[in-house]
Formats: C-alpha cells, sequence, structure tokens
C-alpha cells in the first residue's frame, strides 16, 4: 500500500507521512499535500483503480482512530526514516542488489509520465517543484486539465 502512494503519486516521503486521512478525497481522486516543501499546499492525483484499496486503507485506519493516513501504532505519523527502511526491506525481499530510494519513486514516476506524452506543464502542478526551469514548464495550466491527461496514462505505469 505505501508503495503504491509512493509510486502513483509522486509525493515525498515526508509529505506522505503528514497526509491525514481527512485529506484524501476518494471522488475526485485526489490526496492534498499540506505544508510540504516549501510550506507549499498542493493537491496530487491517484488513479481511479487504487480508489477502493485505499478507501480499505482508510476504514481501517479510521476504525484505529488514526488521524493519519499512514500511522504507527503509537499514534504517530511514520517516520521518514521508517518508510526507507520499509523500502529497503521491499527491495531485499523482491531480491533487488540495490536498494530504492523513494526519492527515485518520484523521479520515476515523473520521467514514466513525460515519457508516455505528458507535457511538463501537466506534471509540475503534482510535482511540487517551484522553479519553472525544474520540469522545463513553459506555461501553467488548471488542475483539472493535468488529471484528465495523469488518468488517462496512470494505469498503464509499469507497476
Amino acid at each position: 500500500m505505501l508503495i503504491k502512494t509512493l509510486l502513483f503519486t509522486g509525493v515525498r516521503v515526508s509529505e506522505l507521512v503528514r497526509i491525514r486521512v481527512d485529506e484524501v478525497d476518494l471522488d475526485a481522486c485526489r490526496m492534498r499535500i499540506t505544508q510540504g516543501k516549501g510550506a507549499k499546499d498542493r493537491t496530487v492525483p491517484f488513479p481511479g483503480s487504487f480508489k477502493e484499496t485505499l478507501s480499505l486503507h482508510m476504514d481501517a485506519q479510521r476504525a484505529k482512530g488514526a488521524t493519519f493516513l499512514f500511522e504507527s501504532s503509537w499514534k504517530k505519523p511514520h517516520s521518514t526514516p521508517g518508510v526507507r527502511a520499509l523500502l529497503a526491506r521491499y527491495a531485499s525481499l523482491a531480491g533487488l542488489e540495490h536498494n530504492m530510494p523513494p526519492h527515485r519513486l518520484r523521479h520515476f514516476l515523473f520521467t514514466w509520465l513525460k515519457t508516455q506524452g505528458i507535457d511538463d506543464a501537466l506534471i509540475q502542478p503534482y510535482s511540487g517543484l517551484a522553479s519553472r526551469t525544474s520540469l522545463e514548464i513553459y506555461s501553467r495550466v488548471a488542475l483539472a486539465d493535468a488529471q484528465e491527461s495523469y488518468d488517462k496514462v496512470i494505469d498503464r505505469f509499469p507497476v
């Protein structure tokens, strides 16, 4: 569950561990990132095919009285080192020779979206990158336009 969330949303680990259950909009297939890098807020998508799994996870979290989407048994959000350790464990179990740092997953998603023909200007609203040069942004587009393009290609993401 955690791995798919990292892969499909491109959020930073520090942002992922702070997502509250009430910041997920299952109907719109979006998550609100509050006070992300640079103290910026943004909304990121997740694929419709992920909605049922995420809904079940959210129900389980609510049943435990959790505030955060990924909360430890101590009623606190998971730590970023804990997420990195979890990914390292999954990489080892999968027989991968190298650990997959979470930030590399984020870059993999954005690179993959770009190779699918998604313009940088459509990727940028989800990336949380402020600089136009970071994704070679030439124009900004509405979130609704970006969502439509994202939805067209995300089900082909190779994971």
